[in-house]
């Protein structure tokens, strides 16, 4: 097996439970502000919101859009776009009152994701193995304002050398440059590291584009999609041990 000077780690939904703590925000949220006023159901806003999230996500990593936008229209667009909303979008004074809902909704979506924020199985017997062996870094997407909190609450913070955090970079995965900056904190080549992550399209092609090696870790039994592998496919942390 190849031997690595240096492990670089995604944050959410690869060590922290961030599908898991979304889910529940939303379901709070949703009896919080009375959305059934705006929505025939949870399930209605959630198939509203889910979508077009990813879609400013990816937006948002390309500099298509800005963090403010982002953080407010992934709310505005399905409030705008439920069942019960109809033509009353179309009253100006109707729009200002969502959009000042959506402000709202925003604030407290990253509280609420913050709180109910929870390690995923295995994670801390992985991070603490891995930190023990190599140094460890945390290359992640996501807000300043909440990802430090977490790290805290995590109980894991020390096990890690470095942490890149996108914003502070300046750009996103899967742009090179993240990772070329926890390659730099590390004093390593791309040849010397391997990337650990659960998203194709964010840490796997990442760190491809970075001439990284990787550990996709795929849950998914489905088949590869077309175009899409990695260095090291497992389903579980577990089985990232058996590799490092």
């Amino acid at each position: 097996m190849k031997q690595y000077k240096a492990v670089l780690i995604d944050w959410d939904d690869t060590i922290g439970d961030f599908i898991g703590a979304a889910k529940l925000a939303l379901k709070e949220m949703y009896d919080k502000y009375h959305l059934s006023d705006y929505f025939a159901s949870h399930e209605e806003f959630v198939s509203l919101y889910k979508p077009h999230n990813i879609e400013l996500w990816d937006k948002y990593g390309k500099d298509l859009v800005t963090k403010a936008f982002l953080r407010i229209d992934r709310f505005l667009w399905p409030l705008l776009h439920g069942s019960k909303v109809g033509k009353r979008q179309e009253d100006k004074g109707e729009r200002q009152e969502l959009a000042a809902l959506a402000e709202q909704m925003s604030e407290d979506f990253l509280h609420l994701t913050t709180a109910h924020f929870s390690l995923l199985e295995g994670a801390e017997e992985l991070v603490r193995y891995l930190a023990e062996k190599y140094p460890l870094t945390v290359v992640t997407n996501g807000f300043v304002e909440v990802q430090y909190e977490k790290f805290d609450r995590s109980g894991l913070r020390d096990c890690f050398a470095h942490i890149v955090l996108s914003e502070e970079v300046g750009c996103q995965k899967p742009n090179p440059r993240i990772y070329e900056e926890a390659l730099r904190m590390n004093g390593v080549s791309a040849e010397e590291a391997v990337m650990i992550g659960d998203s194709w399209n964010s840490d796997i092609q990442g760190a491809i584009n970075a001439g990284i090696d990787q550990i996709w870790i795929r849950k998914s039994k489905d088949p590869l999609p077309e175009g899409q592998s990695a260095t090291y496919i497992v389903q579980s942390l577990a089985e990232v041990m058996e590799i490092l």
